[in-house]
C-alpha cells in the first residue's frame, strides 16, 4: 500500500499531461479538417499533372 503514495501522483500528472496536449491540439487546429486527409488518400495527384498522355489514350481506344 506504500506504493499507492507514488502511483497516485504519477497518473494524476500523465492525466494531467494528457489532458494538457489535447487541449493544445484543439487549439492549434489540429481537427479544423477532418474531410481532407480522406480525401487526399483518394487523390491520384499523378494523373492529373500528367492528363495529355491519358487523354490521348482514351481518345485511340474510343
Amino acid at each position: 500500500m506504500e506504493v499507492l503514495i507514488y502511483l497516485i501522483p504519477i497518473a494524476l500528472f500523465l492525466g494531467g499531461a494528457g489532458l494538457v496536449a489535447f487541449l493544445w491540439s484543439l487549439r492549434s487546429g489540429q481537427y479544423d479538417d477532418m474531410e481532407g486527409p480522406k480525401w487526399r488518400i483518394l487523390d491520384d495527384g499523378d494523373l492529373q499533372e500528367n492528363s495529355a498522355p491519358v487523354e490521348a489514350a482514351k481518345r485511340k481506344v474510343s
